[in-house]
């Protein structure tokens, strides 16, 4: 019995730096499970898209497909765009079986590749307890997604660093600036900003661009394509292939 398709569904940008990623990160995914077939498609802005990928894996006689929403939080693409177009792929595609798979966070491993990128850029294990954080993420008016990055900023706050201030680069408040100006504020003298997103673009370039204004002394990279997001990738395609068994026993 072959294994299902994995369909990456990333956003998309007009930045080529975003798609750039995703091709790396799927790329990686690839090589962490041989023999995997690994697709990529966009909602918008970016080529292939999401009904062309279907309508060519169905053509080539697949029978299966896990679709994955390359999204951090359950907002709005991952409750409504992406559900949509699976749905007009369904019924237009009517003997390829398509599940959608769940977003990548909250996971541990987000945590850990968040952590990857700080030390990265320079934080080392002995700065944390004097090291204010500001999570940075893309924002969003889902209060759902809003609470889920908020109990993230608590749960690192455990983990020692002296405070954790969330931010967002659109929608939300606060800002990163302000999220830094008020970290300082309160008598921290070391900010360090993690930006919560997987690729560049443009509203992780606001992010830079408040940490840059607010003169934040650590500034780490996006999350990319890390090692542990590619193993987070396949632990939620894997989890979706259960489910998807489980169904069909059901049935």
């Amino acid at each position: 019995m072959s294994h299902p398709v994995l369909l990456v569904i990333a956003h998309g940008s007009r930045d080529p730096r975003h798609a750039a990623t995703v091709h790396a990160l799927t790329q990686r995914v690839r090589a962490e499970r041989p023999g995997l077939r690994v697709e990529t498609a966009f909602l918008e802005f970016n080529a292939p898209s999401v009904p062309r990928v279907l309508e060519r894996l169905a053509a080539e006689g697949a029978d299966e497909v896990i679709a994955l929403p390359l999204l951090l939080t359950r907002a709005f693409h991952a409750k409504t765009d992406i559900p949509s177009v699976l749905r007009e792929a369904r019924a237009r595609l009517p003997r390829l079986h398509i599940r959608q798979a769940d977003v990548l966070g909250p996971s541990p491993l987000l945590n850990a590749t968040l952590g990857r990128r700080l030390r990265e850029a320079g934080v080392r294990p002995g700065d944390i307890p004097r090291t204010g954080l500001v999570l940075a993420s893309a924002g969003s008016t889902d209060p759902e997604a809003i609470a889920v990055i908020a109990e993230i900023a608590r749960e690192l706050r455990h983990t020692g660093w002296c405070a954790v201030r969330p931010a967002f680069a659109s929608a939300s408040l606060p800002s990163t600036e302000d999220a830094v100006r008020a970290l300082r504020a309160e008598g921290v003298d070391r900010v360090a900003v993690a930006p919560y997103v997987i690729a560049p673009g443009r509203l992780p370039d606001r992010i830079t661009a408040g940490a840059e204004a607010a003169g934040a002394d650590v500034l780490a990279d996006v999350l990319g394509p890390a090692p542990e997001l590619a193993r987070l990738l396949l632990e939620r395609y894997d989890e979706a292939r259960v489910l998807t068994g489980a169904s069909s026993l059901s049935a």
